[in-house]
C-alpha cells in the first residue's frame, strides 16, 4: 500500500473538504507532513524493538515540537506544557521520546540547523528528560519559572486581557457579541447550529453554574493539523456577564487514538474516547485547562475546554539559524515530558515513580533512541516526497 493510500485510509471517515485542506497543509514541508501523520509513525514502529522494554507510562502519543503550548489552568494562571492529548495512551515511555526526537530531525531544515546542531538538540532534550526523571519530582513551567522563548510567550500573553481576545474573535451588535465568521471559523449550517444550541440549553441546566454556559453563538473551528476533518466548534457563552466577561470555548470531537492498533499492552476500559483524553490530560498536566470535561453529543464524544488566546504556541521560525534559543526550548520540553510521566505514574498500569527513577539512572537506551529517531526521519522525508508526488506536487 502506498503512503497516500495509508493516509487516505486513516482519514476516510472525516469531512472530505477539511481533509483536502489537511492534505494541502501537509504539503508545506516535511515537518507539517510529520505532524499530520501520527498514525504512520506507529504503524512503522518495530514490534520487537528493544526500546519497547522501557517502563510503561501515560503518553500524549503525539509528542513533537509544536504540541507544547500555553493554556489557562483551572487556577486562572497561564502554563506552558504538553497540550495535545487526542492520541494519549498507556505505552513505553520511549515511544513519546522517539516521536519528539524525530520531530527535531524533521524540523532541522526548516530552521537551518546543521547535523551536529540537530544532534546536540536531541541530546539536550534527552539529558534534560533523564535528569528530571531521576529527581522523581514533578514541576510546572509558568511565567515566573520560564526562560528564553517560552518566557517571552508567557509574558506576551499576560498583556492580553479577556476583552482583547473577545474583540479579536467576535463583533458587537447593540451591546451583544457574536462570533466573527472567517476561514478558520466558518458558519455552522442552521439546522446544526439549532441542534447544538438546543443540546447545550439542556446540558447547562445540569451544571452547578448554568448561566455561565448559556450559548450565545456557535461557529465551526478549523485549527491544528492532525485532527483536521473531525467535528470542532467554537462556542461563545455568557460566562461571567455580557459583553466583556463572555467566554470562548473549544468543543472538539474525539474519534479515538491513532495508536490503538499499535498497542499490545492492556489499556483501561474507558466509557468513550473523550473520557480517555480528559482523564489522561488531567493526570499528566500539573494543572488541567479551565473547564476541561467530556460530553456526548449527536452520537459522538467531545472534549470541552476554554478556548485559548493566540499566539498560544512558540513560533519556531523566530529561532531560525539560532541554536541557543532552541536549546533552551528543548531542555524545557524534556523536563516537561519527564514531569508529566512522573505525575501520572502508578495510575492504572503505569510504572511507579521508583521504577522511572531507576530507568533514568541507567541511560543505556539513549543511543538506540537517538539512532532510531535520526534513521526514521529519513523515512519521513521519503514519505513526504512520495505523498507530494502522488498529489501532483512535483516541486517538493
Amino acid at each position: 500500500m502506498s503512503v497516500l493510500e495509508r493516509i487516505q485510509r486513516f482519514n476516510q471517515n472525516r469531512d472530505p473538504e477539511l481533509v483536502a485542506r489537511k492534505y494541502e497543509k501537509m504539503q508545506e514541508d516535511a515537518s507539517a507532513f510529520f505532524r499530520g501523520t501520527c498514525h504512520l509513525f506507529y504503524e512503522d514502529w518495530p514490534t520487537n524493538a528493544p526500546l519497547n522494554a522501557a517502563p510503561l507510562t501515560w503518553i500524549c502519543g503525539d509528542l513533537h515540537l509544536e504540541n507544547f503550548g500555553t493554556y489557562k489552568g483551572d487556577d486562572r494562571l497561564t502554563y506552558f506544557d504538553i497540550n495535545d492529548f487526542d492520541e494519549s495512551a498507556l505505552a513505553p515511555c520511549t515511544w513519546e521520546l522517539a516521536r519528539f526526537l524525530t520531530s527535531v530531525w524533521v524540523m532541522a531544515d526548516r530552521v537551518d540547523l546543521k547535523k551536529d546542531e540537530t544532534l546536540k538538540l536531541c541530546q539536550c532534550f534527552l539529558n534534560a528528560y533523564t535528569l528530571a526523571l531521576a529527581t522523581g519530582q514533578a514541576r510546572t513551567v509558568e511565567r515566573e519559572t520560564a526562560s528564553g522563548m517560552i518566557e517571552d510567550l508567557l509574558v506576551a500573553l499576560k498583556e492580553r486581557d479577556r476583552t482583547t481576545l473577545l474583540d479579536e474573535r467576535t463583533h458587537l451588535n447593540k451591546g451583544k457579541r457574536a462570533l466573527i465568521r472567517d476561514k478558520k471559523h466558518p458558519a455552522v449550517p442552521a439546522h446544526e447550529q439549532n441542534q447544538l444550541m438546543d443540546f447545550f440549553e439542556q446540558w447547562r441546566q445540569q451544571q452547578p453554574n448554568p448561566e455561565f454556559f448559556k450559548v450565545l453563538d456557535v461557529s465551526q473551528r478549523i485549527a491544528g493539523l492532525g485532527s483536521l476533518g473531525v467535528q470542532r466548534y467554537a462556542l461563545l457563552v455568557e460566562g461571567k456577564g455580557s459583553p466583556n466577561q463572555n467566554y470562548l470555548l473549544d468543543f472538539k470531537a474525539q474519534p479515538g487514538s491513532a495508536l490503538t492498533k499499535a498497542l499490545t499492552w492492556k489499556q483501561p476500559v474507558w466509557d468513550n474516547p473523550a473520557q480517555r483524553v480528559v482523564a489522561i490530560q488531567k493526570r499528566m498536566q500539573g494543572m488541567p485547562p479551565a473547564l476541561l470535561t467530556s460530553i456526548a453529543f449527536d452520537e459522538q464524544f467531545y472534549t470541552l475546554k476554554e478556548l485559548q488566546p493566540t499566539p498560544d504556541k512558540l513560533d519556531l521560525g523566530d529561532a531560525k539559524g539560532k541554536h541557543g534559543p532552541l536549546e533552551k526550548v528543548v531542555t524545557s520540553m524534556g523536563k516537561l515530558t519527564a514531569w508529566a510521566q512522573l505525575r501520572s505514574s502508578g495510575r492504572q498500569g503505569s510504572e511507579i515513580a521508583d521504577h522511572l527513577i531507576a530507568f533514568a539512572q541507567d541511560p543505556l537506551w539513549h543511543q538506540p533512541l537517538l539512532d532510531y529517531a535520526q534513521t526514521y526521519s529519513k523515512t519521513v522525508s521519503q514519505d513526504y516526497k512520495h505523498f507530494c508526488e502522488a498529489l501532483g506536487n512535483t516541486k517538493k
